[in-house]
């Protein structure tokens, strides 16, 4: 069977936020162990974690395989490429999320896992049409990425230049895109984040 790993991006310093993300705890869970929990519990294996600014500060992630990206501050794009280079060689597709996204659904996971058992190439999730994350980038596009991924773009622009490649999954119903971006950002998304953790498709969070 083809062999699905999960990306989480986390290398970032956050500066909006005024610390790395990967380090930040929402109600008591860091963010970088909920993007673990999020990609596992949507059937990823294995799990990696890209991580940078603070990375000696970041705390234990069960289940994943820390990446160190020492040139993270040249943007996402890196992030993106070394984490993708990480990968075992019997990984035929990769799933990316972002650390600072904590609202995603596994049920999402799913979704663009599922394009891909159906023959998508790139399968990507959208809110309210707008394409978000997770996304699903299979082997083959990885080396088109050298000319995408840079700066802080990911894949975003080859998304926009090869719709042919790209298959889109509603996801409106199963969880929201909403950044954690600065501190004021928290509280409101605590609440959230509970009732996300009692809908179907998340595994009991370790504290």
């Amino acid at each position: 069977m083809p062999v699905t790993a999960g990306l989480v991006l986390a290398a970032g310093a956050g500066r909006r936020y005024g610390r790395p993300k990967a380090l930040v705890e929402l109600d008591g869970e860091p963010l970088a162990r909920r993007g673990v929990r999020l990609l596992s519990d949507g059937g990823c294996t294995p799990v990696h974690v890209v991580i940078g600014a603070g990375a000696d500060e970041v705390p234990d992630l069960p289940g994943a395989v820390p990446v160190r990206h020492d040139r993270w501050p040249e943007g996402l794009g890196s992030s993106l490429r070394r984490g993708l280079a990480s990968l075992p060689a019997d990984v035929s597709a990769a799933v990316v999320v972002l650390v600072d996204q904590p609202l995603l659904s596994p049920v999402a996971v799913r979704r663009v896992r599922g394009a891909y058992a159906g023959g998508a190439i790139i399968a990507v999730a959208t809110y309210a049409g707008r394409p978000g994350h997770p996304v699903l980038l299979t082997r083959e596009t990885w080396p088109l990425l050298d000319g995408y991924a840079v700066g802080d773009r990911g894949a975003r622009d080859l998304l926009r230049d090869r719709p042919d490649l790209v298959v889109q999954v509603p996801c409106d119903d199963v969880g929201s895109p909403v950044d954690v971006d600065t501190p004021a950002d928290l509280p409101r998304t605590v609440s959230a984040a509970r009732a996300a953790d009692a809908a179907p498709g998340w595994s009991p969070r370790d504290r």
